[in-house]
């Protein structure tokens, strides 16, 4: 209750600060950057694999929504709105990098068989924030696990198991469905078990 209490208060404090901005007051919009441009930067360093890249995300990101923010209806929240757009810069870095892969990579191309819409649940250790995991060197196995991801399925796990947006919210941000995210978050789950199930065996 307390946390919906909290989810609500900041989505009333976006609500100020966007309508006090589409009204003309645009020195609040660095209040809005300052809200959330430490969420944006982490998201970006998971998903761009690069420092500087993840600076440029959190840059082409605000001034996307200092763009675009006189058009927003509110038809979402802002929140899913604003990762979208980062989401979308990522895609069109990613794109016209030299490094992008000439196809995408399949993760049931190197996967044991399971069925494919798998546990609904939350693994323990995915429910766990990245610095509060076992030890510091299991939190840097996860991160290059993730960073190992193919994109499109490192950022549906990103979004659903790191960032907490539900299924209908990711599929939102991302455009496709929500049976494809499923899938999709499904197969991430299973590649990182197995990049990381030595650290959670209880043999010796």
């Amino acid at each position: 209750m307390r946390l919906k209490r909290e989810q609500r208060n900041k989505q009333d404090e976006d609500l100020d600060l966007i309508n006090g901005i589409q009204s003309g007051q645009k020195d609040l919009f660095y209040e809005l950057v300052k809200r959330y441009e430490g969420k944006i930067y982490n998201f970006g360093l998971k998903l761009c694999r690069d420092i500087g890249d993840a600076e440029d995300l959190v840059q082409d990101t605000f001034l996307n929504v200092f763009r675009y923010l006189k058009d927003f209806r509110h038809e979402t929240k802002f929140k899913n709105w604003l990762y979208k757009i980062a989401s979308n810069v990522c895609l069109r870095k990613r794109r016209k990098s030299k490094f992008a892969p000439d196809r995408e990579l399949y993760l049931d191309d190197f996967l044991p068989g399971e069925d494919e819409q798998g546990p609904s649940e939350l693994p323990d250790w995915a429910a766990l924030p990245l610095e509060k995991l076992l030890n510091e060197e299991l939190s840097e196995n996860l991160k290059k696990s993730i960073v190992s991801l193919p994109e499109k399925y490192r950022m549906v796990f990103v979004l659903r198991d790191v960032e907490g947006f539900n299924t209908d919210e990711t599929a939102q941000i991302l455009n496709v469905s929500p049976a494809n995210i499923k899938v999709r978050l499904h197969r991430a789950r299973l590649f990182l078990r197995e990049k990381i199930k030595e650290y959670f065996t209880d043999d010796p």
